[in-house]
């Protein structure tokens, strides 16, 4: 549709003017010789740009501008000022107007102002509607997201949360899990007993031991005093081993005869505490895999993968990567000071093509250091990170200069994948062939990409 122009200016030569060279550039003008029906005009249509003269009868351009932006600050004021009459122009601005132009008007400068404003009022339009749906979309817990997968998500922790079985989550680092796990607590009967968290991966076997089941003192030369584990301090609630995928081989038999009689043994006694907690596990391995090539214990994973939930990565998401991105940006501003209201349509693209390796806290990242360095009210695509700005989507690159142009080797399989696909116009068969595997193969790849048609 064309954009809408309301012209109001006193002298009706003028308007006329404006219309005819206007319409000749894909504008659709309308146009007023008075304020008052210019307003009215307003009120019942909200045109997407007004142009208005600042001299005229009954209230002036300023005191238009004033009652525009109080009624209908959505709508972007253009005005036109004598040459010469900076100081009007700059009260105009006060006022709310969007920008201004000199007479006698130059139609090509008009025209690329008039664009510039049209483009400030969609803008702001999408933002006010990803701000509604932000406000709009249900919200579990801490997470947020409309799409069906996110929806299935939803709906299989609000199932699972009232039994008390233990709970695998699986899903690439950073796409939230342990938002997952507190979301189950909260939900649970233990919701109001303590919520334990412990990352695997942090300490090495000997540390770990002592951190879940505790020592008494004297156990080792620090031991200067007992100290209750983990498991203890979880006592009622739940105790959640993040990246237990990463827990020390020799230290797995020992949470698995825990977990297994429900006591544990503190270091350096001769002891057993019996404790009471649910089990919630997490990890970003393929566990079976691990079984297989004998890294994890087989009867350890059978023992937490009671129950498992899979947390899709972000690339799977959709436009829950927007909705994401305009949450984070008003958090970010809020919690800043800073003035910005959402992204540009160019960054809406950005954010959209990029495969988000790192997930939700890769985006998270990136819109707070974003916010951080705009001069805008909106986020820019120069915002952004070069590797984001730069990024060609299925654009295969495997290495460069620079380690931020590094990318992991399931990220160089899937833009190979998708070149290969694009490269045979979305024949899956001959796609297959040439990448020389099965169908199947290929199939379960697209699905875990999130690409299923």
């Amino acid at each position: 549709m064309n954009p809408k122009i309301l012209v109001v200016d006193d002298e009706k030569g003028m308007c006329e003017l404006l219309a005819t060279d206007l319409g000749m550039r894909g504008f659709e003008v309308s146009w007023h010789t008075s304020a008052k029906a210019g307003f009215d005009e307003i009120l019942l249509t909200a045109p997407d740009v007004v142009l208005t003269d600042l001299r005229m009868p009954g209230f002036d351009g300023i005191e238009f501008c004033r009652r525009i932006v109080e009624n209908r600050p959505d709508v972007p004021v253009v005005v036109m000022t004598a040459f010469g009459s900076m100081e009007t122009a700059v009260a105009a601005i006060r006022a709310g107007a969007y920008d201004f132009v000199t007479k006698p008007i130059e139609m090509d400068v008009l025209a690329l102002t008039l664009d510039r404003a049209v483009r400030h009022r969609q803008l702001s339009d999408q933002v006010k509607v990803l701000s509604e749906e932000v406000a709009r979309t249900e919200r579990f817990e801490e997470l947020l997201g409309a799409t069906p997968a996110m929806q299935k998500l939803f709906d299989l922790i609000a199932r699972v949360a009232e039994l008390d079985s233990s709970v695998l989550i699986t899903g690439e680092s950073g796409t939230g899990k342990e938002l997952v796990a507190r979301s189950l607590h909260r939900r649970s009967p233990r919701g109001r007993a303590p919520f334990v968290a412990v990352n695997c991966a942090a300490f090495p076997d000997t540390l770990l031991e002592s951190e879940l089941f505790g020592h008494v003192k004297g156990a080792f030369t620090d031991a200067r005093g007992d100290r209750k584990g983990l498991f203890v301090q979880a006592e009622g609630g739940t105790l959640f081993l993040d990246e237990i995928g990463e827990m020390p081989i020799t230290m797995q038999p020992k949470l698995l005869r825990a977990i297994e009689e429900r006591k544990i043994r503190p270091v350096g006694s001769e002891k057993e505490t019996p404790f009471d907690v649910r089990i919630i596990a997490a990890t970003n391995r393929d566990l079976e895999t691990e079984v297989e090539e004998g890294r994890f214990r087989e009867d350890l994973f059978f023992r937490i993968n009671v129950i498992q939930i899979e947390v899709p990565p972000l690339r799977m998401r959709g436009n829950d990567t927007l909705l994401l991105a305009q949450h984070f940006v008003e958090h970010f501003a809020v919690k800043s000071g800073k003035p910005v209201r959402g992204i540009s349509e160019a960054v809406a693209q950005k954010i959209l093509g990029y495969a988000w390796p790192g997930n939700v806290r890769e985006l998270r990242n990136v819109i707070e250091r974003a916010v951080a360095l705009t001069r805008f009210d909106e986020l820019a695509v120069e915002d952004l990170p070069k590797k984001i700005r730069q990024d060609r989507g299925s654009h295969v690159v495997v290495g460069g200069d620079e380690a931020e142009q590094l990318v992991s080797l399931d990220e160089i399989s899937r833009r190979y994948i998708l070149h290969v696909l694009d490269s045979v116009a979305g024949n899956k068969t001959t796609a297959a062939k040439t990448l020389g595997i099965d169908r199947n193969t290929l199939y379960r790849r697209l699905k875990q990409y999130g690409i299923e048609d």
